[in-house]
């Protein structure tokens, strides 16, 4: 396999971009061999231009009008797709290849279009909620989904056994693909994460145009085949190195092998391309990481016909490309570069571009201050959007908040009602300082990040405490004149460190939390969403509701079916149950809603626990203490003149792997205190529930757990 050289191209700066925003038309053929870029952005402009001599040649551009969402092509069965179609509020708009307005359709939805997908004579369009398909602009089907719709898309009909039969497949948020038939729901495909984005495999489905790809939000991407009774998964591709999650998919032959290569973009500036083995199983072959998010990646031939290009959008609006065509530099004797004619008129012209905007800031600059110094000025507050994204990681049981702007940030301040750690993010060069705070004015944390200049994206990553339940703020303030700040609230809910899921171990011990009393299906939807993430704000439709958890810090697990007027609650772990009392307990009572609380504990659960925890402590420990004796170990081997045949292979170890422990200690501040937080709170519920208030022996409890024993630890919980 040939290594992959890919160089940047810059082509222009637009407007701030959706998802999905962008797209390649095909080539007209042999007097336009190259294809042409089309890009919606958020201040309503749709523009069509193509690359001649590197230059951006425009063919049409419209004037700003509503945010543009998203950017379709579509055409008939199997012929060239080169109709343009584009979702702005609650409306679609289609154009010719030429710019001329051909259409303008206002569907019936209550909410703007979040998602887009034209196939022949088909439109399918999603709201947040609401799934409409269109034929022949006339409304044929529709669906409430159960949560949030993020993507949607459809097996091509040129593949299809009947071309009058549509398949939609929805991406939604509760890490499912539904596969529609009709205003049905025909089957639900069950994804490691929630499904963020979708693309036919290949650009055409595959051999039977029945394969799907799909990206989730925490960066997983997987192949899922869908036939018509049920899903076959191909293969799954893990988020190994806790890359951003995935906004956008595309096909290409990068690696001339003659085998399409998947191209994935990310929420974290990341650009992948994956080749495939003999098995069909996909091998990373080239990453670069930019500074801003992607939001669109589209490959094709775009500069030149003999080179393809991966063409990506950002958040903040630059357009750019990665191309397989070498860019040569020759050196003269003295060592200067040499470019050749095409490249230097090209630097030429930007300098006399650049000298120009130089001139035009020192004018607008001037024209500021004389009227700052007017008594009749009025100051306006400069108004900005902000790119953000609050998630919960699997992997390290950790939130990661990324806050991203079209402008550079100054400085993002930090504030918390609850107790959070801030975690160390590699990527991340802003100086952080902590400011005191005072716990019993509820101000936990107060840190600011400084930003070095031209940053325009910030990613922190935050560990939260279950049980405890509050909001986390974020100030930021860009690099602006006049000063301006924006505040962001994020809630910290008190099982934040739960993630959705839908297959549960049913051969583990349970505990039992039962609620009855006069209240309504809604009223008791709205506290399960105040205690747990990933919940839709919605109630689902029916008279029984349930949704599934695990815990992604220690991987118990907790069940939760409710209806009007009764609630049931199962976990293998008594804290989680413990918790969940306190709170709806609290949210019921500010309702001023009667409830009767019944507890059934398994003992057997505490036990349990104590086992899934036993591994991550026993780690920790051993971790803690290999790094106490790192300074000590490298005193002796400096007496020794490193000569370390006397020191214990162990010690050996040690040393040769020091910078790895101490790094790896660096990144999980607290984790050892964290696990003694949860065994402290499983010791306290376990006897709660008993009546019983052993809050005197956690000193003993304590002493144990630093000298940490499986079974005098067990010995103790019996009490």
């Amino acid at each position: 396999m040939m290594e992959l050289n890919l160089s940047r191209l810059d082509f222009c700066q637009v407007a701030t971009t959706s998802q999905k925003c962008m797209h390649l038309l095909p080539a007209s053929g042999r007097k336009d061999p190259l294809q042409k870029i089309l890009i919606g952005d958020q201040s309503g402009v749709l523009q069509l231009f193509n690359m001649k001599k590197r230059d951006v040649n425009h063919i049409f551009k419209t004037l700003p009008s509503t945010r543009i969402s998203r950017v379709c092509l579509g055409g008939p069965i199997g012929g060239v797709k080169e109709k343009i179609f584009v979702a702005a509020g609650p409306e679609v708009k289609g154009y010719t290849k030429k710019g001329k307005q051909f259409l303008t359709f206002a569907t019936n939805l209550s909410e703007d279009i979040q998602s887009m997908h034209v196939e022949a004579a088909d439109l399918l369009v999603t709201g947040k909620y609401i799934f409409n398909h269109y034929r022949d602009l006339q409304d044929i089907n529709y669906h409430y989904s159960t949560d949030e719709i993020n993507d949607i898309i459809c097996l091509p009909l040129e593949k299809a056994e009947n071309q009058e039969i549509v398949t939609p497949i929805l991406a939604c948020n509760d890490r499912t693909l539904k596969i529609m038939k009709g205003s049905d729901v025909l089957y639900e495909v069950e994804v490691p994460g929630p499904a963020n984005v979708l693309e036919l495999f290949c650009k055409d489905g595959g051999e039977q145009g029945d394969e799907v790809v799909y990206g989730t939000s925490d960066g997983r991407v997987g192949l899922v085949q869908i036939t018509s009774v049920s899903p076959v998964h191909r293969w799954t591709l893990e988020n190994a190195d806790s890359l951003g999650g995935v906004v956008s998919i595309d096909h290409q032959d990068i690696t001339a092998d003659g085998l399409m290569d998947l191209i994935v973009g990310r929420d974290d500036g990341t650009i992948e391309i994956y080749g495939f083995d003999e098995a069909d199983e996909p091998l990373r072959r080239f990453k670069q990481t930019f500074n801003e998010s992607i939001t669109s990646i589209k490959a094709g031939k775009v500069s030149h016909t003999d080179y393809d290009e991966i063409v990506f959008t950002t958040y903040a609006g630059s357009v750019t490309s990665l191309t397989t065509e070498p860019q040569t530099k020759e050196i003269s004797v003295g060592g200067e570069v040499k470019y050749s004619q095409e490249n230097e008129s090209k630097i030429q012209s930007l300098r006399k571009e650049i000298e120009g905007l130089q001139k035009k800031v020192l004018v607008e600059r001037d024209r500021y201050q004389s009227l700052a110094n007017s008594s009749t000025a009025i100051s306006a507050v400069p108004g900005f959007n902000i790119n953000e994204k609050f998630v919960l990681n699997r992997d390290d049981a950790s939130y990661s908040l990324s806050l991203e702007l079209q402008m550079p940030i100054d400085h993002v301040l930090i504030q918390s009602d609850v107790p959070v750690d801030l975690l160390d993010v590699d990527k991340n060069s802003a100086v952080i300082s902590f400011s005191a705070c005072e716990p019993n004015s509820g101000n936990f944390l107060l840190a600011t990040y400084r930003c070095q200049a031209n940053t325009t994206r910030l990613d922190l990553k935050i560990r939260t405490i279950e049980g405890q339940h509050g909001n986390l703020r974020a100030y930021v303030t860009p690099r602006v004149q006049p000063k301006t700040c924006q505040m962001r609230l994020y809630q910290i809910k008190p099982l934040s460190l739960h993630q959705r899921t839908h297959t549960l171990d049913e051969s583990r011990p349970t505990s039992k939390l039962t609620l009855t009393g006069q209240f309504s299906a809604a009223e008791v939807h709205s506290w399960v969403t105040f205690c747990l993430p990933e919940l839709p704000e919605r109630v689902p439709a029916g008279d029984s509701i349930s949704f599934q958890f695990i815990s992604t810090f220690l991987g118990t697990q907790l069940s939760c079916s409710y209806q009007k007027g009764e609630a049931v609650f199962l976990s293998d772990n008594i804290s989680t149950i413990s918790i969940l009392k306190d709170v709806l307990s609290k949210e019921a009572t500010k309702k001023k809603i009667k409830l009767n609380v019944s507890c059934d504990v398994n003992d057997l659960s505490v036990e349990h626990t104590l086992t899934l925890l036993h591994p991550k402590l026993e780690y920790q420990l051993l971790l803690a203490k290999k790094v106490q004796l790192i300074d000590a170990l490298k005193e002796l081997q400096a007496n020794e003149d490193s000569n370390l045949d006397f020191m214990s292979p162990e010690y050996r170890q040690i040393l040769e792997n020091a910078e790895q422990l101490q790094l790896e200690y660096k990144k999980q501040p607290c984790h050892l205190e964290r696990l003694y937080g949860m065994i402290t709170d499983l010791f306290i519920d376990k006897f709660k529930f008993k009546g019983v208030n052993v809050k005197s022996k956690v000193p003993q409890l304590l002493e144990i757990l630093d000298n940490y024993n499986m079974e005098n630890l067990k010995t103790f919980f019996e009490g």
